[in-house]
């Protein structure tokens, strides 16, 4: 007999390509090389196999960490780093210590159409997800792509339960 429970709400939020970000800051690389300059102590400077993503909070409250769901639709690495940079217009440069540690880093072996991921780090981040979501209503994440994976292979988010 099945027992009465209420069920829970699920909402997922897409982790979205910010091309727009990530093309300032790949033109912020590009500059200092023109200058030959070398980046200020502490700066990230993007690497071309990263870009930057985003999750914009529809709601904010009451969110409780779920899942990641990841695909990669060829085999290969991501890394999910976030950040607790808050970008303004001006695209304040990021800086290293505004990357946030656990990072959630997921792949896909050749012989395999599963998803394999560093569980408790993946999880640990999803928590702090939660938490974040409660003061922010965008959230930045720089993803590395590893092993011949790029933007276009890549479909994530991340699913709460609403409380």
């Amino acid at each position: 007999m099945a027992e009465d429970r209420p069920q829970q709400l699920q909402l997922e939020m897409p982790l979205v390509l910010d091309e727009s970000l990530t093309k300032q800051m790949r033109l912020r690389v590009e500059s200092l090389k023109l200058r030959g300059e070398k980046r200020p102590d502490g700066e990230k400077l993007l690497r071309p196999a990263e870009a930057v993503y985003r999750i914009d909070f529809s709601q904010q409250q009451r969110l409780q960490f779920e899942r990641w769901t990841v695909v990669l639709d060829t085999p290969g690495k991501v890394t999910i780093t976030g950040t607790s940079q808050n970008w303004t217009p001006d695209l304040t440069n990021l800086m290293t210590r505004q990357l946030l540690d656990p990072a959630a880093i997921f792949w896909r072996k050749e012989d395999s159409e599963a998803m394999d991921c560093n569980e408790a780090d993946a999880q640990e981040f999803g928590e702090r997800l939660s938490d974040l979501a409660k003061i922010r209503k965008v959230m930045y994440f720089l993803i590395t792509f590893g092993e011949g994976v790029e933007p276009a292979n890549l479909k994530a988010s991340v699913v709460f339960n609403q409380l």
